[in-house]
């Protein structure tokens, strides 16, 4: 591998975070391939219930950013170790931006409807996570914009998830790295089309 290719360990995690930021719609909502198979719906919700059953059965997930704390953080009070994929979402797709993104920008990025992404944001604001600017091309919208609070929890996050990789990946060969890396990517972009 030359020194210009990307780490694989770095590439699956990019497509990892790609896959978790794409939701499948609800069971019975259409969409998706079904295949013909009237099973197929039953499958998928058992599949569906079993990952939200995974943290009450004491199997954690290792890339459940609320299992991955970063060190000097607040973790735990009223708002639970962090509050949920849902607000690293939020925080990952800032981080991400090139510029600072409106409320509607950030719900379309991470998967929920304006209004939920506007309680994310304000509980973001009250964690000390972002902040919001006035928008220079339109004084009625805001943008929102990470702090350093926001960058250093992101930070965290992406050490801590980068290290689980690596552990995961530990019994791989280059080559089986490689190739993972490759089908997860193709995987992401392939996902929901």
């Amino acid at each position: 591998m030359s020194d210009a290719s990307p780490d694989p360990a770095d590439v699956i995690a990019a497509a990892l975070a790609r896959l978790r930021a794409r939701r499948l719609p609800p069971p019975g909502a259409g969409g998706g391939r079904h295949h013909g198979d009237p099973s197929h719906g039953d499958l998928h919700r058992g599949i569906h219930a079993d990952m939200h059953q995974r943290g009450r059965r004491g199997i954690p997930d290792p890339f459940d950013p609320r299992t991955m704390p970063a060190p000097g953080m607040p973790w735990s009070g009223a708002h639970g170790r962090f509050g949920g994929p849902a607000r690293v979402r939020l925080l990952e797709a800032l981080a991400a931006a090139s510029t600072p993104l409106s409320v509607s920008e950030l719900a379309e990025r991470i998967g929920v409807d304006q209004p939920r992404a506007s309680r994310l944001v304000q509980q973001c604001v009250g964690l000390g996570f972002v902040r919001r600017e006035a928008d220079p091309d339109d004084a009625r919208r805001t943008r929102i914009v990470l702090t350093e609070q926001g960058n250093a929890v992101i930070s965290g996050f992406r050490g801590n998830r980068r290290a689980a990789i690596e552990d995961a990946l530990a019994e791989f060969t280059d080559a089986e790295r490689a190739e993972l890396a490759r089908l997860l990517t193709k995987l992401a972009d392939s996902w929901g089309r």
